[in-house]
């Protein structure tokens, strides 16, 4: 019997299994390891949650499925055609205008729209630690790049490299503090607001002017 030829296994290059791995693959180790870090925050918010909490969310989860608009389709088209006479050999017991199926939705309306409250409560304190972790993160990366100019600049200078704008770079060169900008967004906001309230008492000044002026024409 005649075996067969195998095909010969292609040379890797020289030096191939030495190559440094490329660097999308690093970044894709980063992305990573973030989407790892925020799924275990998101779970470890989820295992907190009280058992009142987890019964608002179901609840909540399921009033807002199709399969929720569907039974209530159901049920609303069934209850009216029942008390319409509509249906043989079933007795009306909620004539028009559907006074206990009125009450029935309210009643209804008033427990959902408290279990979307409460979700929308959990939902928010979830929000605000990412805006905390946001916020963590952007001072970092000012501080970082802060330093990098600084080091930057420190070479160009050690250089000998000519550096336009100087001002600015010593400028850049400062850790912003988040709170002066705090005091400055303030600032301008009740600058804001002092104007708009002058430019409104301006304005109804005027119009009680001209009311004077044509009940004396």
């Amino acid at each position: 019997m005649i075996k067969p030829i195998n095909a010969p296994t292609p040379l890797s290059p020289p030096g191939a299994g030495d190559r440094p791995e490329p660097e999308d693959a690093h970044v894709a180790d980063i992305m990573r390891r973030n989407i790892h870090a925020l799924t275990d925050l998101r779970r470890r918010f989820e295992a907190r949650r009280s058992p009142s909490e987890r019964v608002a969310d179901g609840i909540t989860r399921f009033t807002g499925s199709m399969l929720f608009v569907y039974i209530h389709a159901i049920l609303v088209s069934a209850w009216i055609l029942i008390n319409l006479d509509v249906v043989p050999g079933v007795r009306p017991f909620d004539p028009f205008p559907f006074v206990m199926l009125a009450m029935a939705a309210s009643v209804e309306a008033i427990f959902l729209s408290t279990f979307v409250l409460i979700s929308q409560n959990r939902m928010s304190r979830l929000a605000e630690q990412r805006a905390e972790l946001d916020l963590q993160v952007n001072l970092l990366a000012e501080h970082e790049i802060t330093r990098l100019i600084e080091l930057v600049d420190g070479v160009a200078e050690h250089l000998g490299v000519h550096r336009p704008h100087g001002d600015r770079i010593n400028e850049l060169k400062k850790d912003v503090a988040p709170e002066a900008v705090l005091r400055a967004i303030e600032q301008v906001e009740d600058a804001v607001n002092a104007a708009s309230t002058v430019n409104a008492s301006e304005s109804e000044a005027i119009g009680e002017r001209e009311k004077s002026e044509e009940a004396r024409g």
